[in-house]
């Protein structure tokens, strides 16, 4: 028997600035519903969330909610006027006896409810939104980007609470692994058609490649046609004009459907561009402590970082990521211990907070107004990578149209911000990205050409997110911090480093491991080691076992006795690191030794 809808949009059409979002739209949502809505930046999966909820009127067409049910909407960018804290939004056409369900939330979501609405930043905001939404467990939940601002340990209780939940739900996220985790099936925005496929979030690029690959084939017939058509009527249209009128007006028919397809948007033409080689050690910090405001960010930590790693800091909201991070890149002082920074040095800043945007600039301000990528005497163009290009043009590679240009910074959604931030880092040459929270806001396939970017890149990467699948497909370490100054590194990415995270917490629960029969030392037993060179020991058989198996892969491709010949940029990019993997291997087998000796003491 087929279920009743829960709620149904049917023949919606809504236009916004003369262009048309939808059109002719019809989609149904079931009571149980887990569905993903996903498609690229300003394809109006945000819009489509609000008529749904009943917040934006269509032009035309109906909404229907089933009889005694209710759809609640989490916004990215609540609205709290007329509320004095985040708790009294939280609350806001609730009842007052409801209060310990928005401070049970509030607590799992890590934000006060007593902080005032004008102190609240944009995450403790948001977070406000997740909490009312979520106490109030309306039969059908509306989620537009929950997992923006949250750290890993709250969007792992998110995801559990919405495994658990009786409500349906709608998703919008960048976080492959948090939609993997939860959804069903999968509503696609694509050139305002609305497509619904009955699997989760794991099947959807499988889906939309097919669907791409099977719209090429047909555009492809209908121009072989057009042609074949087009050449018969040059030919034989005089002899022919009284009987074939109907032949004609079916090539005219064809040239119409043509022109009414919707192309597809491209890809942001993204490149970064390394600059001069920095050497071969990037950052040094040895015995490094900070405290700020009273609380420990680090103490005696230390940290090496050499040219071509890509180090991920990870934590909860508010360990201080960022901080550190200032700390290693010299724009911020350690309270004791040393931070050395290596030779030729180029650093471009992705800031979480985008504050290097004005955003009463405009676009083109915003690129014209950077001293070094401003072309001397021309008023229309930046330097991008040493190369002269019209701001308009620069700007359509990062997907913004001319009629942007103009526009202020404070019109962009988040995920046109950093698309604007990106275009900003990329046009300069540099040998250190530092990309904190770079994954907020941007859509799947940007996140995807970010990563492929991230790995051809020749210089040094300092990351900061709590986008679990992006730190596996890009970090090489991942330095993380745990609290009260308490830091430890890894090799690899989040998956890496998770179960040994979890295996330390069911430890210090279970009270001190114990030396099996093989006599190993025991994590209490440190020897002669510091805190902070213990887990340098655990660390270090898995970074010579990832050196290992990369010298093999690179001696692997440097045995082809035609790459030379062949692509000798190649060979010669192989062949360096070849070397440099040698040297780190050798560095690290030394630093085990050492480390191994002055534990035995």
């Amino acid at each position: 028997m087929a279920r009743a809808p829960l709620l149904q949009l049917s023949e919606i059409s809504l236009t916004f600035g003369g262009d048309p979002v939808f059109d002719d739209m019809s989609l149904t949502v079931h009571a149980g519903d887990r569905l993903a809505l996903v498609g690229r930046n300003g394809s109006g999966k945000s819009t489509l969330m609000k008529v749904m909820a009943g917040l934006v009127e269509p032009d035309s067409g109906t909404r229907v909610v089933a009889p005694g049910n209710s759809v609640g909407y989490m916004a990215q960018e609540p609205e709290m006027r007329g509320c004095a804290t985040l708790g009294d939004y939280a609350l806001r056409d609730m009842d007052p006896s409801d209060l310990w369900r928005v401070e049970a939330v509030a607590e799992k979501l890590k934000f006060d409810p007593d902080t005032k609405v004008e102190a609240a930043s944009g995450g403790e905001r948001r977070r406000a939104a997740l909490a009312k939404l979520i106490a109030e467990a309306p039969d059908l939940m509306c989620l537009d980007e929950p997992t923006n601002h949250l750290d890993i340990e709250a969007i792992s209780w998110l995801e559990s609470h919405l495994a658990s939940t009786k409500s349906a739900f709608i998703v919008i996220s960048h976080d492959r692994a948090f939609l993997r985790a939860l959804t069903r099936a999968t509503l696609w925005i694509d050139r305002g058609e609305v497509r619904r496929q009955e699997q989760g979030f794991d099947a959807f690029e499988a889906w939309r490649d097919k669907t791409w690959e099977e719209e090429d084939i047909a555009r492809h017939k209908l121009n072989r046609k057009i042609k074949a058509e087009a050449r018969w009527a040059v030919e034989g249209i005089s002899a022919r004009r009284k009987r074939n009128q109907g032949r004609v007006r079916a090539l005219q028919e064809l040239r119409e459907e043509r022109a009414s397809q919707i192309r597809r948007q491209g890809t942001a033409a993204m490149e970064i561009e390394a600059g001069a080689k920095s050497g071969k050690r990037v950052i040094e910090a040895k015995g490094v402590s900070l405290e700020l405001g009273g609380k420990t960010i680090v103490k005696d930590f230390s940290l090496r970082v050499a040219r071509g790693d890509r180090v991920a800091f990870v934590g909860p909201n508010g360990v201080g990521k960022t901080s550190l991070i200032n700390v290693l890149t010299g724009q911020a002082q350690p309270d004791v211990g040393t931070v050395t920074l290596g030779t030729n040095i180029e650093m471009a800043v992705f800031d979480q907070r985008r504050e290097a945007l004005d955003p009463d600039a405009t676009l083109w301000e915003s690129l014209i107004g950077d001293r070094e990528m401003r072309v001397s005497g021309r008023a229309d163009q930046v330097m991008v990578r040493g190369t002269p290009k019209h701001v308009v043009g620069y700007l359509k590679e990062f997907l913004f149209d001319e009629a942007q240009a103009r526009a202020p910074v404070r019109s962009l959604s988040g995920g046109e911000k950093a698309r604007l931030l990106l275009a900003r880092i990329m046009a300069k040459p540099s040998n250190v990205l530092v990309l904190d929270e770079p994954t907020n806001d941007l859509d799947i396939e940007t996140l995807d050409l970010l990563q492929e970017i991230l790995g051809d890149y020749d210089g040094t990467v300092l990351l900061v997110s709590h986008d679990r699948d992006f730190l596996d497909r890009v970090a090489t370490t991942t330095v993380a911090m745990e609290g009260n100054g308490r830091v430890v590194v890894h090799a690899g990415g989040w998956s890496d480093y998770a179960p040994k995270r979890e295996l330390a917490e069911v430890s210090v629960t279970a009270g001190p491991v114990k030396a099996g029969k093989t006599g190993a030392r025991s994590k209490g037993s440190s020897g002669g080691l510091s805190f902070t060179e213990r887990h340098r020991l655990d660390e270090l058989p898995g970074v010579i076992e990832r050196l290992q198996a990369e010298i093999a892969k690179l001696e692997g491709l440097l045995s082809d006795a035609d790459l030379f010949t062949r692509e000798p940029a190649k060979f010669a990019k192989a062949s360096d690191a070849l070397v440099e993997r040698h040297e780190k291997l050798s560095q690290a087998e030394d630093e085990w030794l050492m480390l191994e000796e002055k534990a035995g003491g």
